[in-house]
């Protein structure tokens, strides 16, 4: 019977009601941009992980068209049945130089990546190194596999070299880190990692989601920004985010580890094939943002005009230099008050709380685009001031 349990979802959401933690799903009804019509209202959209400002370009929009008509709209089967055609192999050979690694593999997301990854590649004589921040893709990826698990303090490296010297005796280790932590923006000490890596004998894998695309001279994520490339073993991704805003994932690494999560992980064997439309499109948003790297550079400059103009204005945000940048407010009812007010001002912001992030640290969490104006900058700035008041 069902009335037990609707009284109990019935109290737990009152509970995250008067709490002031529930989600609000907006209405948008434009394409993802600078602009966004939400809720009926036209804003300046600074909550989306568009950091190249592609996802509603017109120029992808013209090379999904071409795909639809070469390839069609999808493939009703799994990669090794009858679901693989050339424009996933293409995307997979693109992903991997780009990276500067050996191989790639798809998947319909990062998190399916993450899962797929753990759960095929590692097993209950290997031991897996986690930062205790990491996403929670790679939490329920860790969760997947029987890999015994160390918790390391959040960019604690002392910490991590403690969990590889108790490791040693175990036929793999492997430490797992976001290359951007995408709550605070911060970004992993990737050089003392691979370090200690060398030096006890471990795998280095990073989740790079919020890197790919923009990072490093050539944006090929934060590898290349810390100076480590061919140090990491294995990159996990998204084209969801700067490679054009759809969806898609991969694991890109070295080819054995490839070629193991072809036969072994379950994401990728018992999925559908990436629609082709994505794939496509991912690759031409690859090749178009190795063209234009003036995105990349705009990007930066839009992202340390607002950072200088937000901590003038004495607004409490954790130093980094990424686009994302969390603006600390601390109570989640406030918290989303003020989102309302900027909102109402024009600007497109959402309040993070509890479970998202730890409860007392309540933010909104502002996103930087290349597609965003000096005035844009301004503009938000001004109405942080004023909502806050």
């Amino acid at each position: 019977m069902y009335i037990s349990a609707r009284k109990i979802l019935e109290e737990e959401l009152k509970a995250i009601f008067e709490a002031g933690l529930h989600k609000v799903e907006h209405l948008l009804s434009s394409r993802q941009g600078r602009m966004t019509v939400v809720d009926g209202k036209e804003v300046l959209n600074f909550c989306t992980n568009n950091y190249l400002g592609l996802a509603g370009s017109d120029a992808l929009v013209e090379a999904a068209k071409k795909t639809l008509d070469e390839y069609g709209f999808g493939l009703s089967s799994v990669r090794f049945i009858c679901g693989t055609q050339q424009v996933h192999k293409d995307l997979e050979k693109k992903t991997a130089e780009f990276l500067g690694m050996e191989d790639a593999i798809l998947y319909s997301s990062c998190m399916a990546a993450n899962i797929g990854f753990f759960a095929g590649f590692l097993a209950e004589q290997d031991v897996i190194l986690s930062d205790a921040l990491n996403h929670a893709s790679i939490i329920d990826g860790i969760r997947a596999c029987k890999a015994e698990r160390f918790i390391f303090e959040h960019m604690d490296m002392q910490d991590l070299e403690r969990g590889l010297q108790q490791a040693q005796q175990k036929r793999m280790r492997c430490v797992v880190t976001d290359g951007v932590f995408s709550m605070d923006g911060d970004v992993a000490p990737l050089q003392a990692i691979c370090d200690l890596a060398d030096k006890y004998d471990a795998l280095v894998v990073v989740d790079d989601s919020h890197a790919t695309g923009f990072m490093g001279n050539n944006g090929r994520g934060t590898h290349e920004y810390a100076g480590v490339e061919g140090r990491v073993d294995v990159i996990t991704s998204t084209y969801g985010k700067a490679l054009g805003g759809a969806n898609g994932g991969f694991v890109a690494g070295r080819k054995e580890i490839i070629d193991i999560l072809r036969e072994r992980s379950r994401t990728y064997l018992f999925s559908n094939s990436l629609a082709p439309v994505i794939a496509g499109t991912a690759s031409f948003a690859i090749t178009y943002i190795q063209e234009h790297p003036e995105l990349q550079q705009q990007l930066w400059e839009n992202t340390r005009n607002f950072r200088e103009q937000m901590e003038a204005a004495g607004f409490k945000i954790p130093a980094s230099a990424h686009p994302i940048v969390p603006v600390m407010i601390g109570d989640p009812h406030k918290a989303k008050s003020i989102a309302k007010a900027m909102f109402e001002r024009g600007i497109y912001v959402v309040a993070f709380s509890y479970p998202v992030v730890p409860q007392g640290t309540d933010r909104i969490r502002v996103q930087i685009s290349a597609s965003h104006t000096k005035e844009d900058i301004s503009k938000a700035v001004d109405a942080f001031v004023k909502a806050k008041q």
